[in-house]
C-alpha cells in the first residue's frame, strides 16, 4: 500500500461516496480520482516524473486535495506551500528542492516567479482546460517505501526553511495506527482545520481516504472565526476534529462550543501546543460521550506518543501527559549522560521507528538513527511521559532552572486568567519574569493578586516579577504560541521605557 493508490482504492469501493468537501464544491471518491488522474497526465506533460519536486501554492480546495494525489502517482513529491507565506519565502523554497512544477494559480505564478527560476514550470489550474486530459491512469511508476511523497516545511533556527521529507514508509505508519486507534469507519467525517504545510493536516486527509470517509475542509479565512467554525461542526456532522488547543478554547470561550448539548462528534484530537487543563476540563465535562486524545510529535517524526483522557482529576492542574509511544514508534527519555532517564526523572524525548523522517532536504539522509526531538520530558510511574518544555525555551533566573510552561500553567488556573505567557528579560541577577495576561473578562488582576496567586502554586524562584495585560497573544499561522513575537514585544517595551528614561534626563 502506499499514499498514491488510498484514493483509488476507496473509489473501487465507494464510488458514489463523498470524499471531499469544501464551501464551494464536493467530489465523490470516483470524482477525485478521475480529476487526480487528468492533473497527474497534465503535470506529465509538463515534464514532471518520479522524483521530482513539484509545489502547490493553492487556497483549500478539491483541486489542491487532486493536486496531491496527481502528484503522488507520478510518483513525484508534493510540496504545499503556505498560501500567506510572502513570495519571498516561497521563492526560497522553490529554489531550495529545486522545484521542477508549481501548481497554483495566475495571479500568484506571476508575482513568485522569475528570471531566477526558470526551471520550474507553472500549472495554473485556472487557465488549464483539464478536460482535455484522461480520467484514466497512466503507466506511471509504483512507488517504493522509502520514496518521499512529500515534504512539509518548517521554520530552521538560521531563519531558513527546512524541508522534511516524509516517505510513504512514515505517513502510513502514522496513517494505519491513527485508523485503527479511532475506530475509523467510511460513515466518519473529518473536519480538515489545520493548513495542508501543517503536519496534523495528514490525519484530516489520509485516515479519511484509508477508509472511505469524507474530509471536510475549512477554508483558510474561517480558521479562527469561532462562531462560523462551531456551526461547521454541527452543519457539517464532524464525527473527528483535529486541531491545535487554542483554536478549541476560542470556539467554547467565544463561539458558543459547549451550548451544544449533543454534539455529532465522536472524537476530539489536539496537538502542537499544552492545553490548558481549566479549558479541556469544560470541555470533557461537557461531553463525557466523546474520546479526547492528546498526539504528541514534531513534523520531523509525525505522531510517535499519544495519551486518551479517561480521567480529569480535580487536583490535576497541568497539562495532561503526552502518553506512550505509538505508530509502530520506541521512545524513551535520554538523559544529559547518555542514560535512559527512570519514572521520576527527566530527560530529552528520543524517537526510533517507522515515522521518523527521511531527513531534510538537501542534507544527508537521517538514516536509522533516533531523531531527538529538543524536547525534555519526565518519565511517569506507568512508563508514559509529562511535557516539560523545549530544551531550548529553559531558562536560568536567580541561579534556578525554570520552564516557562510551569508558571504558565500555574497561572491559567486563575479564574481571571483566560491565558498567559511567560517572557524572561534582562540577564544574571537582573533577570525578570514577566508574564502576557489575557483576562477572562473585564476584570484584570493586579500583579500583587497574581504573585500570590503563584505563591500558592509555585516555588519563590518562579513568582513572576511584572505582569503585561493584552487582548490575545501572538499566534504562528499553524495556531501556535508565537514566543519569538513575544520576545519581540518585550524588547520593544523596554526599548521605550529606555528612551523615555534617557528623555528625562
Amino acid at each position: 500500500m502506499s499514499l498514491q493508490n488510498l484514493v483509488t482504492n476507496s473509489a473501487k469501493r465507494f464510488p458514489e461516496a463523498l470524499a471531499v468537501k469544501c464551501y464551494d464544491a464536493s467530489l465523490t471518491y470516483e470524482e477525485l480520482d478521475q480529476l487526480a488522474n487528468r492533473l497527474a497526465h497534465a503535470l506529465a506533460a509538463h515534464g514532471v516524473g518520479p522524483g521530482d519536486r513539484v509545489g502547490i501554492w493553492l487556497g483549500k480546495s478539491v483541486y489542491a486535495i487532486a493536486a496531491m494525489q496527481g502528484i503522488l502517482r507520478l510518483n513525484a513529491i508534493y510540496v504545499p506551500l503556505d498560501t500567506l507565506s510572502p513570495a519571498v519565502r516561497i521563492r526560497t523554497i522553490i529554489g531550495d528542492c529545486s522545484m521542477r512544477a508549481l501548481v497554483t494559480v495566475q495571479q500568484r505564478a506571476d508575482v513568485v516567479l522569475t528570471d531566477t527560476l526558470q526551471k520550474t514550470t507553472c500549472l495554473c489550474i485556472d487557465q488549464v482546460d483539464l478536460d482535455a486530459f484522461p480520467t484514466t491512469p497512466g503507466d506511471w511508476p509504483a512507488p517504493a517505501d522509502n520514496d518521499i511523497a512529500y515534504i512539509l516545511y518548517t521554520s530552521g533556527s538560521t531563519g531558513k526553511p527546512k524541508g522534511v521529507s516524509i516517505s510513504n514508509r512514515n505517513a502510513l505508519a502514522f496513517i494505519e495506527w491513527a485508523s485503527a486507534m479511532l475506530g475509523a469507519t467510511r460513515l466518519d467525517r473529518f473536519a480538515n482545520h489545520a493548513p495542508f504545510h501543517f503536519d496534523i493536516s495528514v490525519l484530516d486527509l489520509y485516515v479519511a481516504f484509508h477508509v472511505g470517509a469524507s474530509t471536510h475542509l475549512i477554508p483558510d479565512g474561517l480558521s479562527y472565526v469561532s462562531k462560523q467554525l462551531v456551526n461547521f461542526l454541527v452543519q457539517e456532522r464532524i464525527t473527528i476534529w483535529y486541531s491545535v488547543p487554542s483554536v478549541l478554547t476560542l470556539m467554547m470561550e467565544q463561539g458558543g462550543m459547549l451550548d451544544i448539548s449533543t454534539p455529532p462528534l465522536r472524537a476530539i484530537l489536539f496537538a502542537g501546543e499544552p492545553f490548558p487543563i481549566k479549558h479541556l476540563r469544560k470541555l470533557y465535562t461537557r461531553w463525557p460521550d466523546v474520546r479526547f486524545f492528546n498526539l504528541y510529535g514534531p513534523t520531523e517524526t509525525n505522531v510517535c506518543t499519544f495519551y486518551e483522557v479517561i480521567q480529569l482529576p480535580e487536583d490535576w492542574h497541568k497539562p495532561v501527559p503526552i502518553g506512550k509511544a505509538c505508530s509502530g514508534d520506541t521512545v524513551w527519555a535520554q538523559k544529559a549522560d547518555g542514560t535512559p532517564a527512570q519514572p521520576g526523572e527527566e530527560g530529552e524525548l528520543m524517537v526510533a521507528g517507522p515515522t521518523v523522517m527521511i531527513g531534510y532536504w538537501g542534507q544527508a539522509a537521517h538514516g536509522d538513527r533516533p531523531y531527538a526531538t529538543g524536547d525534555l520530558v519526565r518519565v511517569l510511574s506507568d512508563g508514559s511521559y509529562d511535557y516539560i518544555g523545549r530544551l531550548d525555551q529553559l531558562v536560568k533566573v536567580r541561579g534556578y532552572r525554570i520552564e516557562p510552561g510551569d508558571i504558565e500553567a500555574a497561572l491559567a488556573e486563575h479564574p481571571a486568567i483566560h491565558e498567559a505567557a511567560i517572557v524572561v528579560a534582562g540577564e544574571g541577577l537582573e533577570a525578570r519574569l514577566i508574564a502576557f495576561i489575557v483576562p477572562t473578562g473585564d476584570e484584570v488582576p493586579s500583579l500583587l493578586e497574581m504573585k500570590h496567586h503563584c505563591a500558592i502554586h509555585l516555588p519563590r524562584y518562579m513568582i513572576i516579577d511584572e505582569i503585561r495585560i493584552t487582548r490575545t497573544l501572538p499566534r504562528t499561522r499553524n495556531g501556535k504560541l508565537d514566543r519569538q513575537m513575544l520576545s519581540m514585544q518585550e524588547f520593544s517595551v523596554q526599548t521605550e521605557g529606555e528612551k523615555k528614561c534617557s528623555a528625562s534626563k
